[in-house]
Parts: C-alpha cells; structure tokens; sequence
C-alpha cells in the first residue's frame, strides 16, 4: 500500500496503543474512547494484512511486524512534529532540518566555505545538499519545493525573489608564459587565442558568443575544475568569473588578464520563490547567505 491511501491518524493511534501496551490506557492517552481506538486498529490491521498486537496480561503484545514499523512511525511523526514546529518557529541549534541549493562548480567553491562555517556554527544538525540543474530546471525546483535557494547569476530565471552577493566580471585565464599574453589588451587580440568552453556555465559561453569567438573554441568540458591543469599544459585560454579565476591562478601556474573585454560587470546573487518567505527556517538561511564576508578583489588591471 502506499502512504496516501492510509489515515494517518491511524498511526498516532498505532504509536499510543505501542508506547502504552494496553488499548485502554492509550485512549486515556490520546483522549478518545476505547471502541475508537479499537477501531481504528482494525482499520489498519486490514490495510496492512498483520494483527499488530495479540492479547497479553495486562494489555497487549505487538507482533514482529509492528515492532519493526514502531520505529520508523516514531521517526515520521517525529519528523512531521518538527515540521508542523518549525512552521512558526526554527530552532537552528536542534534542527536536523535539510535544504538543497542550486550551484555550479565554481559557486560551491565560492559560498559553501563560508555558507557551511556559518551554519556549523550555529545549527551543528543542518544538512545541506548542493547540487547544479540545467538552468531551465532552476525555476521549476524552486517552484515545487526541490530547491531552498539558488546561487549564480542567473538572468534567465524570472519571477523569483533574490537578494545580490557579490559583484563579478569576466577575464582571461591562461598560462603563466604564455606567447599572446602580453598582446591580450583588447576584444580583437582574443582571436589570436584558442579556447576552452565549459558547456555547464551558460553565461561564460554567451560571453565567447557575444566576443563572436565561437570559431576559437578548441576544447569543450563538462565543469570548470578540469580547467587549471590542461590550461597550465597548453596555451589554451578561459573566459571565466574574476574570483574563481583568481583561485585558479594561485593553485596552478597560471595568470589572470583583464583586456578590454566590451562586457558589463554582473551581480551573482541568490534567488527562491516568494512562498518561502516567511517560512522561519528558510529566512535563517537566507540569512546565513547574507552574512557571508567575501574577500575584496583587485581593481581591474592587466594581469594577476
């Protein structure tokens, strides 16, 4: 059977009726009369097809089958009273509470040391589950409740709450030596480069789209993390966000250069549905986000 076809007051009973091991003593408990609760134990002796519990001195007996489901009704109910609870009010420092988020490579490496110190901190029982969805798939999650937050820049997803972060642009990232880098001072010296195109990041690839340098693309990837490596062994070059280029190039023989790219500075911010905004739990997250400290980053030059 399944969960929807079943009362699910039937179980408060059946928890009552275990805790207790006497009917009597768990309608006296649950304040109903004992034919009630006798029947609502044969109601859910027949959709589950078990007897439950068998007569015992001084009350009853539950059989192998409710024992086993005893303790997963006690650990719904349990999960349900904390919900039905952290409605109106979210205990960070005993939650157990798990939200999923929305982001890419380079934005887990961005927000979530920061974002899970917080919440260490503060909510040491707090799950949180990061993933990164198709950017059509971002609206829908939110909308059904897969998703607590999104992080990105995210043009294309409308009618959502957001709320900025951080300010970002794009530079070049390519090896330290390499032949084109002192020539990289405007649009027109990046034909004279060969790219990378990270297939999962929309708005990088709309940047190579808007430079029309399409016929340059050389290497196509999945995510940014493969990135470093095949940049620091050819002369290869990336169009990405300033701060995780950053990170590259102090982990890897690599340079950053801010030539003239002809493209605006953008917001990376984070975005959920209006239906959570007074939910307590999802506002104490919300406010972990905004209490991130991001590291300041140089003012536009030519090469870090």
């Amino acid at each position: 059977m399944h969960v929807r076809d079943l009362d699910l007051n039937l179980l408060h009973v059946f928890a009552a009726v275990h805790t207790a091991r006497s009917v009597s003593r768990a309608a006296d408990a649950l304040g109903m009369s004992q034919p009630a609760v006798s029947h609502a134990l044969t109601r859910l002796r027949l959709a589950l097809h078990d007897p439950l519990f068998t007569r015992a001195p001084g009350g009853v007996r539950p059989t192998p089958r409710a024992e086993q489901l005893a303790r997963q009704v006690e650990a719904a109910l349990q999960l349900i009273d904390v919900a039905l609870h952290e409605a109106e009010h979210f205990d960070a420092a005993h939650s157990q509470r798990r939200f999923a988020v929305h982001m890419s490579d380079i934005g887990a490496d961005e927000f979530l040391p920061l974002l899970m110190a917080g919440i260490g901190r503060s909510a040491p029982g707090v799950r949180v589950e990061a993933v990164q969805l198709a950017p059509e798939a971002i609206a829908p999650a939110l909308e059904d409740g897969r998703l607590d937050l999104a992080f990105g820049y995210l043009p294309g997803l409308l009618g959502v709450e957001s709320a900025p972060l951080l300010q970002e642009r794009y530079v070049v990232l390519l090896r330290r030596g390499h032949p084109q880098a002192r020539a990289l001072r405007d649009r027109a010296a990046l034909e004279a480069l060969d790219f990378i195109l990270v297939a999962s990041h929309a708005e990088p690839a709309r940047a190579l789209h808007l430079l029309g340098l399409q016929p340059r693309i050389r290497l196509t990837l999945p995510h940014f993390t493969v990135v470093p490596p095949i940049l620091a062994a050819t002369d290869l070059a990336v169009i990405m966000p300033l701060r995780p280029a950053l990170r590259f190039a102090q982990h890897h023989a690599l340079q950053v250069l801010e030539p003239d790219l002809g493209l605006p500075p953008f917001t990376v911010a984070m975005h959920w549905t209006w239906r959570q905004n007074h939910d307590p739990g999802h506002r104490w997250l919300r406010a972990q986000a905004q209490a991130m400290r991001f590291t300041p980053t140089p003012r536009r030059r030519g090469a870090h």
